[in-house]
């Protein structure tokens, strides 16, 4: 009786022994599991190329972060020069611009499946510019045209959208372009100073009746 009771503490750890080595078999299996799995990657926001001109300077700025923002007076003025209506783009899209029923100079824009609440913002060139801080998207409206795009996604959404009134200047814009400013404009080469080497020699002619008159 004595050596069942000294012997069984031995057998029990025996016992337990093999289970033991079961878990940290087990946990080691994890953690090297763990170890190779590969690490999730990083979203990576991909740059936008800008275009030239107003479009290059405007795509560069951020859309402001702060949804909490009330409007000034000159933001309520650039509300009231937004087109508004079914403005159709190319490759047959169209973006639906409407005045927000709740907040004055704020405008719901859509494009698709895609909705944005968008407010005015003043711009560094006075192109007509709207925003949606959240989604961190932008309108932006030229003489004769505007886009959409998203800084978020870092791609246009819409583009070549033309309102009536920006597609008859469109129209004007393309049977009259605006002169280079590589060029001198018209006047400045009217005005320009005659070159010597490649003007008539008048002046003689011009001169001998002042000559007979001294006589």
């Amino acid at each position: 009786m004595k050596f069942l009771v000294a012997t069984l503490p031995c057998a029990l750890l025996i016992a337990a022994a093999p289970m033991s080595a079961g878990a940290q078999a087990a946990n080691g299996k994890q953690a090297a599991t763990a170890a190779t799995k590969p690490a999730p990657k990083k979203a990576s926001r991909k740059k936008v190329k800008p275009a030239n001109g107003v479009k290059a300077i405007e795509e560069a700025v951020e859309v402001d972060d702060d949804p909490h923002v009330e409007l000034a007076a000159d933001e309520l003025e650039i509300a009231k020069k937004v087109h508004v209506g079914d403005i159709p783009c190319e490759l047959g899209a169209t973006v639906h611009i409407t005045p927000h029923k709740k907040r004055a100079g704020f405008f719901i824009v859509r494009a698709g499946i895609q909705r944005f609440r968008m407010q005015p913002v003043a711009s560094r060139t006075g192109a007509i510019r709207l925003e949606d801080p959240r989604a961190g998207a932008m309108w932006l409206q030229l003489g004769n045209k505007s886009m959409l795009m998203s800084q978020k996604m870092g791609r246009r959404l819409a583009d070549d959208c033309k309102a009536p009134d920006q597609a008859v200047l469109d129209a004007h814009l393309k049977k009259n372009p605006l002169p280079s400013l590589l060029e001198p404009l018209p006047a400045a080469k009217a005005d320009a100073p005659a070159d010597p080497a490649v003007t008539p020699a008048v002046a003689p002619t011009a001169a001998a009746p002042a000559a007979d008159a001294a006589k």
